[in-house]
């Protein structure tokens, strides 16, 4: 295996790793200490085309379209495989370049195999065609599905290899060929899960990676008329570019576009001490696992009335507890923010929450030292009006608003431009299902946040955005429907009279 942290030549386009035609490079920053630890190549559009132009290639004349259901199968299992056994090397990676701690990593390698061996299983277990009933034995009406063609696969900085799978899996089991971009920031072991990918004997050009800006390469791929399909995760504002651009050649958009997700928590959630320190414990999580750095943190905590001055005093309790520091020492339990750029964005919302009138609980500040650190960050009397309560921080920015009865709840936790995922917490099973049933949010949690399954759909109402990822739902997004009538006994329709006049005659 290459040095991926030495490898300038980071881009991958039809079987041939190589640097920018431009020479152009990128340092890669490790958030803990702000230093440069790696460059990669920093690819643009003439780099873009050529990826696309090889993708094309591979899926017009290439093999992998016309690879067998079984065979596809086979090597998403050995690239599981495989991930298996560098686990620790690309946990240990992901954990340097995103900044999360190594757990964190090694879970994330876990979940990536996972849902290989999830597309692997589907596809591989499918019935094949299905059957239309046509209402005659005369007819013969299947609907198949076969590959959409090129995939454009953009990936975000919080969850770089994981995201990258849930894209590339589905794609790859389909039959499709893909350009995967990563995010600039991030990239690393998206090159490593490519490099897997041929080492398990995927044809070339098959998948090709670019590594550089979403201002280039990722609004190239948006646009270029050779691409059949975007897949874009990342923020709003760019979603809503990718959208623009994918319009004029009309191709197929997902976009997975992040949420402000709502935790909302019943008194009687927490009637015994167990009860009150699990929920308490949730919310921790919900807010703080990767710095906050995640699309579905449950960054909002909307607590009923009674329990607030107790849950919120313990919650900052905790959060003040929270050992910060390099993801792969002893102890740590929470790392950095992303790059200086996440840190100054996280400092902005905080002062401007201050500045409309919240309380500071918790946290609130970069310690002292290098890196890009924030303390977990508790802001108690929020209330709608707020910018922090409003839009995404994506950082460790908990904001606390209260309620007095359900439908108050609901209305709070539905008050929102997004709609990815939210939490009930609550002891009444009917009230957990009213509530549940009520939130318009593609994922619902019930005393419980952030597991998911690679066989549940994945993705949001509103501005979380199109589409979905995982489950047979994520499969589809990959593949075009196609409906074959046959007639096994063709005759004349007589449907013109000139026609039948001309017969009689």
């Amino acid at each position: 295996m290459r040095n991926v942290t030495a490898a300038q030549q980071s881009i991958h386009v039809g079987g041939e790793w190589r640097a920018a035609l431009s020479g152009a490079t990128r340092e890669i920053i490790d958030p803990v200490d702000a230093t440069a630890f790696a460059v990669v190549a920093e690819g643009g559009v003439q780099d873009t085309d050529e990826a696309v132009a090889a993708a094309r290639a591979a899926f017009d004349d290439g093999a992998w379209p016309r690879t067998p259901v079984a065979e596809r199968a086979a090597l998403l299992r050995r690239v599981a495989a495989l991930l298996e056994r560098d686990r620790e090397r690309i946990g240990a990676l992901e954990s340097q370049d995103a900044g999360k701690t190594l757990e964190e990593g090694r879970v994330d390698v876990d979940c990536v195999r996972d849902a290989f061996l999830y597309f692997a299983d589907l596809v591989a277990n499918e019935d094949g065609a299905r059957v239309v009933d046509a209402g005659s034995d005369e007819i013969r009406s299947v609907v198949v599905h076969e590959p959409v063609g090129v995939c454009a696969l953009i990936t975000p900085w919080n969850y770089p290899v994981l995201q990258a799978s849930w894209k590339i899996a589905p794609a790859l089991a389909a039959g499709n060929t893909c350009v995967i971009k990563p995010s600039e920031i991030t990239p690393l072991t998206t090159v490593v899960l490519v490099e897997l990918l041929l080492e398990a004997g995927l044809p070339l050009g098959a998948a090709n990676v670019v590594t550089g800006p979403g201002g280039t390469v990722g609004a190239r791929l948006a646009e270029h008329p050779d691409v059949d399909l975007i897949s874009f995760t990342g923020g709003l504002v760019s979603g809503t570019k990718v959208a623009r651009a994918a319009a004029d050649s009309v191709k197929k958009v997902a976009l997975e576009l992040g949420g402000k997700n709502p935790n909302v928590v019943f008194a009687d959630a927490c009637s015994t001490p167990e009860a009150f320190d699990t929920a308490v414990d949730q919310a921790l999580n919900a807010a703080f696992i990767h710095s906050g750095q995640v699309c579905s943190a449950g960054s909002r905590l909307i607590v009923e009335e009674p329990l607030r001055d107790r849950f919120v005093a313990e919650l900052a309790r905790r959060a003040q507890l929270i050992r910060l520091g390099r993801g792969t020492d002893e102890g740590v339990e929470c790392g950095p923010l992303v790059s200086a750029a996440q840190l100054a964005r996280t400092e902005e919302y905080v002062a401007s929450a201050l500045a409309e009138g919240a309380v500071l609980r918790a946290g609130g500040e970069k310690p002292a030292g290098p890196g890009y650190f924030f303390r977990p960050t508790v802001l108690d009397r929020c209330h709608r009006g707020m910018r922090v309560v409003r839009e995404e921080v994506f950082g460790p920015v908990l904001t606390v608003e209260t309620f007095r009865t359900e439908e108050e709840a609901v209305a709070l936790a539905n008050d929102t431009e997004y709609g990815l995922a939210g939490a009930v917490w609550t002891s009444d099973g009917d009230r957990a299902r009213r509530v549940a049933a009520a939130l318009r949010h593609g994922t619902v949690w019930i005393n419980d946040f952030h597991p998911y399954l690679p066989q549940a759909e994945w993705g949001g109402f509103g501005k979380s955005g199109i589409g979905r990822e995982l489950g047979p739902g994520g499969l589809g997004e990959y593949r075009e429907a196609k409906h074959i009538y046959q007639n096994l006994a063709p005759r004349p329709v007589r449907w013109f009279a000139g026609a039948a006049e001309k017969d009689q005659a």
